[in-house]
């Protein structure tokens, strides 16, 4: 009797662009792991794809671009999801857990500008120059740093925020590494954001693939992509941002390195007019990751930022 082949794998993804090239990524690193085994990609649009004309403050992110793909997952349409791990709520849903994490890219921020602006870094834009960015993150960070400047929201995928750019909408705007090197749109990036500006997102820079919890074949198979060094930072800074119940939509930014065994998360909590700042930085063994994070989210919670973002949400309720 001859074996009947091993079943199709149903790789979930968003339509952008963005999030085909990193799924394409994932599915022939795993064609070239197991050849003998199909993998398919099966696309789905996002409330977060659907929504861009409202700042993503004011529509709340918890599983913006992630719940259509996490339905898929439950009902068995689809196996797995391929996400941008900045974009995965740090709670999931029951049933399902972060497979794998894999090899991040650079995470720092990029300052794209406009051709009339291409003698200017970040702290030598004049005053009033219009820097567009959709991230509170990055708005009260650089509030704080550069009070002279002037920030305006902007959505859209990454061609159509270059549009707005080029066409002269914005003077500069502010977007991630790891997406302009994805697209191969590398040349933009004019400068990258150093952390002491900067804090960067949680996992941002990182993959980070969904899964079933009770399904090991897949949870086998996913394990070939998994960087430990990477998913050990990303332990950590979700593990921060779990415990301060802030979303990717709060000012809250961290950053992470690893020196042999040993990991240090720094983060920062700000206002949303850059006024108010807490930050800390902690260190330990990288098993320890998660708890690094909630010893860094007490610490900050102890310095105040309990009642920055308390502030925040309270904001944009009103807003």
């Amino acid at each position: 009797m001859v074996a009947s082949p091993p079943r199709s794998i149903r790789i979930g993804s968003r339509k952008s662009q963005l999030a085909l090239v990193q799924t394409h990524w994932v599915q022939a690193e795993l064609q070239k792991a197991f050849p003998d085994r199909m993998f398919e990609v099966h696309t789905m649009s996002t409330q977060g794809d659907k929504i861009l004309d409202v700042a993503l403050a004011k529509i709340g992110d918890k599983g913006l671009f992630t719940k259509e793909l996490e339905v898929g997952m439950l009902s068995g349409d689809i196996d797995f999801a391929v996400h941008s791990l900045k974009d995965l709520p740090t709670r999931l849903p029951e049933g399902l857990i972060l497979g794998c994490v894999t090899e991040r890219e650079d995470p720092a921020d990029a300052l794209v500008v406009h051709e009339k602006y291409k003698d200017k870094q970040l702290d030598t834009l004049p005053e009033g120059a219009v820097v567009g960015t959709s991230s509170l993150r990055r708005l009260a960070q650089l509030r704080h740093h550069y009070p002279h400047l002037t920030f305006k929201d902007v959505r859209g995928n990454l061609n159509t925020r270059l549009a707005k750019l080029d066409a002269g909408e914005y003077d500069a705007l502010i977007l991630a590494v790891a997406g302009l090197h994805r697209l191969g749109m590398g040349d933009r990036i004019h400068q990258a954001i150093p952390t002491d500006i900067s804090l960067h997102a949680v996992g941002q820079g990182a993959l980070g693939i969904e899964c079933r919890a009770d399904d090991p074949e897949i949870l086998n198979v996913l394990k070939v992509l998994e960087h430990k060094p990477t998913a050990y930072r990303c332990y950590a800074e979700r593990s921060f941002l779990r415990e301060l119940e802030g979303g990717c939509q709060v000012p809250i930014g961290v950053s992470t390195t690893i020196e042999g065994d040993a990991l240090t998360l720094k983060g920062i909590v700000a206002s949303l007019d850059g006024q108010n700042l807490v930050q800390g930085t902690v260190s330990g063994p990288t098993e320890t990751a998660e708890q690094l994070g909630i010893d860094l989210a007490n610490q900050l919670k102890a310095q105040g930022a309990q009642t920055i973002l308390d502030e925040i949400f309270a904001t944009i309720q009103r807003s």
